[in-house]
């Protein structure tokens, strides 16, 4: 009897210890619903109509897009990339999800793709799209990379190009950096559409994420030490982890997105006010829509509309269009 009761007690322990990991697992994921649910995004006065789901991607090989980028060269097309575990590959597609081409990004590496961006470059004049390689789950990496290749201009006929036949970038820059602080996962990358400064957002749970910066131009030749600028606190402590962001084509937003919801920082109309105050100021909810695991957020060419897609498939195209032609 004694030790049917040992055991009795030892699976009881197993029992409620396996019941605490999964409530600790799950509690987060339930408050964000619930969160998401009640925002005041959600049909509150707003600069942006509510969002529409345009179209899922028709290419299935963007099985998780983790970052979006409208294009500068090729009208109302987008670019996204997927994450870990993929090749380094681009993807292109239109409005309606449909699939335009496939590039591998010439002297660049695939470990940990999280985010993506496009801005200016060396040469003026032209477009580049910018890949970071910044994810660091398990903070083993002490530098981190963003790819800066020439954005492909697209024709009718890349749309049968695949992964097994894909066309090939430019040779891209291999830009790398390391944090002042430590080492720090991320998953947001931002470059400024007038000045090219490269910005990472780290991704943590429960504080404030910390914004770093590298001044353009940007170094190919040595490793760039970032330096912290400001940072951003989500209001839902435990799932407000900042997963994508992007900059307006004007440099007066930014739009930050966790798994379920987005905010926008609006610089000041002060005059000769500087950019970086942007981080201090206050949050303004967006609503995106509903996404599985939404990673990835980007303003349109004209800035005038918001583009979201997500992690898992089907992998939907969310436009939101923004009501007021100011700020």
């Amino acid at each position: 009897m004694a030790t049917e009761s040992a055991i009795s007690r030892n699976v009881d322990l197993v029992l409620c210890t396996w019941l605490l990991v999964w409530l600790a697992c799950l509690a987060p994921y339930a408050i964000a619903q619930a969160s998401a649910s009640s925002s005041p995004a959600r049909g509150a006065s707003s600069a942006y109509d509510s969002p529409v789901h345009l179209a899922d991607l028709e290419y299935q090989p963007i099985r998780e897009s983790s970052g979006i980028a409208a294009s500068k060269r090729n009208p109302n097309l987008l670019w996204t990339h997927n994450d870990s575990g993929d090749e380094p590959f681009i993807y292109a597609f239109d409005h309606r999800g449909k699939h335009r081409g496939v590039w591998r990004v010439l002297g660049a590496k695939a470990v940990d793709w999280e985010d993506m961006a496009i801005g200016p470059g060396p040469k003026r004049g032209k477009s580049y799209l910018y890949l970071g390689d910044i994810g660091n789950n398990l903070k083993t990496r002490e530098e981190m990379i963003v790819y800066r290749a020439v954005e492909p201009l697209i024709s009718s006929g890349d749309s049968s190009s695949s992964q097994q036949n894909p066309r090939t970038t430019e040779r891209a820059d291999v830009i790398r950096f390391r944090y002042p602080d430590g080492k720090h996962n991320s998953e947001a990358l931002l470059v400024h559409p007038s000045t090219g400064d490269l910005y990472i957002v780290t991704k943590v749970s429960g504080e404030a994420a910390g914004v770093y910066r590298a001044r353009a131009p940007l170094s190919k030749s040595s490793v760039t030490t970032l330096e912290p600028v400001g940072e951003v606190r989500f209001p839902n402590a435990l799932m407000g982890v900042i997963t994508g962001g992007d900059i307006s084509p004007d440099g007066r937003r930014i739009i930050l997105c966790d798994y379920l919801e987005a905010f926008e920082l609006i610089l000041s109309d002060k005059p000769g006010i500087a950019f970086d105050t942007i981080w201090k100021q206050p949050l303004v909810p967006v609503d995106i829509g509903t996404r599985k695991q939404g990673e990835a957020v980007c303003y349109s060419a004209d800035g005038m509309a918001l583009f979201v897609t997500s992690e898992q498939l089907p992998c939907p195209l969310i436009e939101v269009k923004r009501r007021m032609a100011g700020r």
